[in-house]
């Protein structure tokens, strides 16, 4: 009877012992997962967090590189020597793109790049040929016409524009950059070189010598390069825009020809003009189209002449880019959504259609005016004639495609442009009847 016990135990002891050892083992491993995904967390969600720290590295290496003779720039001597530059803070690191704030030589500036490290991007061919080949090094220079060949080939290829075709915009910059009259040395086409990959900086670069409706370029140091700053626009607000910082000092206006301080409201109409004349500017005045495709407040400014600006065209492209873009496999059309540009799918080829389905002036509609020209915001005027009128046309032009009949969508347009010109005319005679009741008061004493 003793026996058969000692037995039971020693098997119930063997069994607890392996159940414990297979609970630590267990345990361990599960230790070690959680650990991992930590780590994995972290480098993931975490390693583009936003910190005024490691801006600061970030900038003090570009510095260290300038100081070597690897970058440079017009900005460079201000931010790593003179100390012109004063860094202000961190905005946001999205996808490896880093932005700050910053003021240079007492002007607000924002400083971008796509990538980190300079090294990240790709050297130019030439200058590997060249040491290849056994090249002078350091001190050797390009001629002018090397600089426009290949950032001519780059433009062409970062705005997705055909060899061939009546290229305007590269042949533009390409000319500018002849017109120098000057050699280049490696640091600066290693820069240059570095800027050309960065769409962005492609597109606000070029575009800022035939338009007003974009940020413009200020200088650059290495693969970082500065935007003029402007307060964007807000989607939690309901205002969209801070109209409000625009109207504390009296200034001349357009319209009257008077120096005279007007209110949020009365502003909104004539930056509602500002975005049409910005979509008829880009659908129509250059080569190709140019497709807005993430249409938010937060990829638009206001100047403090009413000018609408687009501050983010990441998501900018040209018609033949677009084309290549939204000519893609589909089984419906919500395969052929590419953010706010969007096709119909052929069923019988299992094809998006190359030409896009809406337009840019459709989706400010839908996503900018809709909300900011709603009786909300309105007030008391949402009643009047005048001010319905407005908002019918903005409905109907938020529910109207680019495959529409052309005159019609011309049609949409020009009322929108009237009837925000006659809301400026009836604000602005008001104001003119109130001076000249004003006078006549002061007369008749």
């Amino acid at each position: 009877m003793q026996r058969s016990l000692r037995g039971v135990l020693r098997c119930l002891g063997a069994k607890l012992c392996r159940r414990s050892a297979l609970l630590v083992v267990l345990l361990w491993l599960a230790s070690w997962l959680f650990l991992n995904g930590l780590v994995f967390v972290h480098r993931n969600m975490f390693s583009d967090f936003c910190t005024d720290h490691k801006s600061k590295e970030i900038l003090q290496r570009v510095c260290a590189e300038y100081q070597q003779g690897v970058l440079t720039g017009d900005l460079c001597e201000d931010l790593c020597v003179a100390g012109r530059v004063e860094y202000k803070r961190c905005l946001y690191y999205e996808n490896g793109k880093k932005v700050m704030s910053a003021s240079w030589r007492g002007v607000p500036i924002v400083l971008k790049s796509k990538l980190e490290n300079f090294s990240s991007y790709e050297a130019l061919a030439l200058l590997e040929y060249q040491d290849a080949a056994g090249g002078a090094g350091g001190e050797e220079e390009l001629s002018p016409l090397d600089v426009v060949f290949f950032a001519t080939l780059e433009i062409k290829n970062s705005l997705g524009l055909e060899t061939g075709a009546n290229l305007t915009l590269p042949r533009l910059w390409g000319q500018k950059l002849k017109e120098n009259e000057r050699t280049y040395s490696r640091a600066e086409l290693a820069s240059l070189w570095a800027l050309l990959q960065q769409e962005e900086y492609t597109f606000l670069r070029v575009l800022q010598d035939l338009t007003h409706h974009v940020a413009k370029i200020l200088g650059s140091c290495g693969h970082f390069y500065a935007v003029e700053y402007l307060a964007a626009g807000h989607a939690w607000d309901q205002h969209i825009f801070s109209l409000e910082e625009l109207t504390l000092s009296p200034s001349p206006s357009p319209w009257s020809g008077q120096e005279k301080t007007i209110t949020a409201r009365d502003m909104v109409p004539r930056v509602a003009l500002s975005f049409l004349e910005m979509v008829e500017h880009f659908e129509n005045d250059f080569s190709h189209r140019l497709h807005l495709c993430d249409i938010k407040p937060e990829n638009f400014a206001i100047r403090k002449d009413l000018t609408v600006v687009a501050i983010d065209v990441d998501m900018a492209f040209f018609e033949p880019k677009m084309r290549e873009i939204l000519e893609q496999n589909c089984t419906s059309d919500n395969d052929c959504n590419f953010f706010d540009c969007i096709s119909k799918c052929d069923k019988t080829k299992n094809r998006c259609g190359p030409k896009r389905k809406n337009s840019n002036l459709q989706v400010i509609c839908e996503k900018i005016f809709r909300p900011w020209i709603s009786p909300t915001l309105l007030g008391a005027k949402a009643g009047l004639p005048l001010q319905v009128a407005l908002q019918r046309a903005v409905q109907e032009c938020a529910e109207m495609d680019e495959g529409e009949d052309a005159r019609r969508t011309r049609a949409v347009r020009e009322q929108l442009q009237d009837l925000l010109v006659e809301l400026i005319q009836e604000d602005t005679g008001h104001r003119a009847e109130g001076q000249e009741h004003k006078i006549r008061h002061f007369i008749s004493k």
